[in-house]
């Protein structure tokens, strides 16, 4: 491996660490009492606490000077600044504690512990005195350098896909990006109270399975070695959740974690996270005020109010939310009634329209491809599209006074699918001839057509109550909620294409 500078002078000071009997990687215990947001939300209110503060974090600027130097130190919850004086954490003759370790050995990057007082600067900075310090875990790269130019702050990666691939550097840089997972994790814990406090019961289903289903996709496929069969990583968990209601649960959610063979691009990440939700008799009606109720909380508990700041955009998602069926939408967005129109007229419609569409897209395809090439893109305030055509909706049940439709409802926000909900198909004579009719398009080349899986349709020949069904795209949702421009923002390890080694690099790897 071949070594910059800066990590071959860090090295040599790891080191010269051991060669003084200091371990630049002890114990792991080191008695911590404090935080910086304790201590700089309480101090100036109360200057007699944290007189025996115990603290530890990484050293992310130094002043090094004579008999006294600087330092800022941060942790979890921010920085503070550090005084180091040498005759208070060398109070004897050796002085090499201060002159060497900490002057020349400690490096921006490294982690330690301090204890000492809390004080306020004649600048009127709340600072730690410290007198004492411990050398906790020896930094052998240096963390790249945060640009201000102008009171503006710069990302610290001149190369953004950096940022991604050493995700654990970007939260030691940028502590709005530690933010952003804060919020996301407070979004779903808010979520997740909201449901249980109705009395829903939350779940886990299998990631692999014998059959995908629940959505149109692409599934990534495995192989179980014992069992010798074929396994798919679950596209979605919809099929599972609705067996546990005719099981008799009235109401059954999970946080799941999704994985779909398709493309990448700042919307889609192969692997993902959805929450969805079967709530026993009830319809995709109840279904969208549960969504309004469940999303304006959310927006409440990160934000305190239902407006938020996407972009340019200023989204409220107080309710109520408009509302458009799938055929007004179009109709609204292009002047064109769609509604009637069989598979050829659609087709010829969509090239009018410049929709790219092919030969094995059925009618429903058809409809959907429209509807996102020229509707979506407008829908920037909460909107839910309803009443979907049959074709488009295999799992969902007939509109109950709309022939041709199903109960279905999509939220779109910021332009982009927000959720997915229905009315659960429960008739299993129906919903065997969706399933076959979803076959007949794979043989016709459609790759994200269902596949038929029979175990499900024994569980709803016992019996299915009604029942409504949603599932909701935790990213994409994170996305608005902290204003990511990209689904890369709110992973913390998102998927990546392989990295490629500089030519330095792998003559490097060849000498080892």
């Amino acid at each position: 491996m071949e070594l910059t500078d800066q990590e071959m002078f860090r090295r040599k000071a790891k080191e010269e660490l051991e060669n003084m009997g200091i371990n630049p990687y002890p114990a792991p215990t080191f008695e911590v009492n404090a935080n910086v947001q304790e201590i700089l939300s309480k101090f100036p209110q109360d200057n007699t606490l944290f007189q025996k503060v115990s603290i530890a974090g990484r050293i992310m600027s130094r002043r090094v000077m004579g008999a006294a130097s600087f330092a800022e130190l941060q942790d979890e919850t921010g920085r503070i600044q550090l005084y180091v004086k040498r005759d208070e954490i060398c109070p004897g003759e050796d002085k090499s504690l201060y002159n060497t370790v900490f002057k020349k050995l400690t490096d921006i990057g490294d982690i330690v512990g301090v204890k000492g007082f809390v004080f306020t600067t004649q600048m009127g900075t709340t600072s730690i005195h410290v007198t004492s310090f411990t050398m906790l875990s020896k930094s052998l790269r240096p963390l790249p350098i945060v640009k201000e130019k102008d009171g503006q702050t710069f990302d610290a990666f001149t190369d953004p896909e950096q940022r991604y691939r050493q995700r654990y550097v970007d939260l030691i840089v940028n502590p709005q990006v530690r933010k952003v997972f804060v919020q996301r994790t407070q979004l779903v814990n808010t979520m997740r109270q909201f449901l249980a406090e109705k009395g829903y019961l939350e779940v886990e289903t299998p990631i692999l399975q014998p059959l995908y289903g629940g959505a149109a996709a692409r599934p990534f496929k495995t192989h179980h070695n014992t069992l010798d069969t074929t396994l798919y990583l679950r596209i979605a968990n919809e099929l599972y959740l609705k067996r546990l209601v005719v099981g008799g649960y009235n109401g059954v959610f999970e946080f799941s974690k999704d994985f779909r063979n398709e493309g990448m691009d700042r919307f889609h990440n192969p692997e993902f996270t959805q929450m969805e939700l079967y709530v026993a008799y009830k319809d995709y009606e109840w279904m969208m005020e549960l969504v309004e109720e469940m999303v304006e909380k959310v927006a409440m508990a990160l934000h305190g109010t239902t407006q938020v700041q996407v972009g340019e955009n200023i989204i409220d998602f107080k309710r109520p939310w408009k509302r458009y069926t799938m055929f007004e939408a179009i109709e609204h967005f292009t002047g064109i009634d769609v509604s009637q129109m069989d598979e050829a007229q659609l087709r010829q419609t969509a090239r009018k329209l410049g929709v790219p569409v092919d030969d094995t897209m059925g009618k429903g395809k058809l409809i959907d491809e429209i509807f996102g090439e020229t509707c979506e893109s407008k829908l920037i305030q909460p909107t839910f599209i309803y009443d979907y055509p049959i074709e488009m909706s295999p799992l969902t049940k007939k509109h109950r006074s709309k022939p041709g439709l199903t109960e279905r409802f999509e939220a779109m926000c910021n332009g982009k699918e927000l959720c997915n909900a229905y009315s659960e198909l429960n008739d299993p004579i129906d919903q065997r001839e969706r399933f076959q009719a979803q076959l007949e398009l794979g043989k016709r080349g459609d790759e994200e057509s269902m596949v038929l899986d029979e175990d499900f349709l024994r569980a709803l020949e016992f019996g299915m109550p009604p029942t409504a069904g949603l599932g909701i795209g935790i990213d994409r949702l994170s996305m608005i909620m902290t204003n990511s421009n990209s689904i890369q923002d709110v992973l913390f390890f998102p998927q990546m294409k392989p990295e490629v080694k500089s030519e330095k690099a792998d003559k490097a790897s060849e000498k080892e």
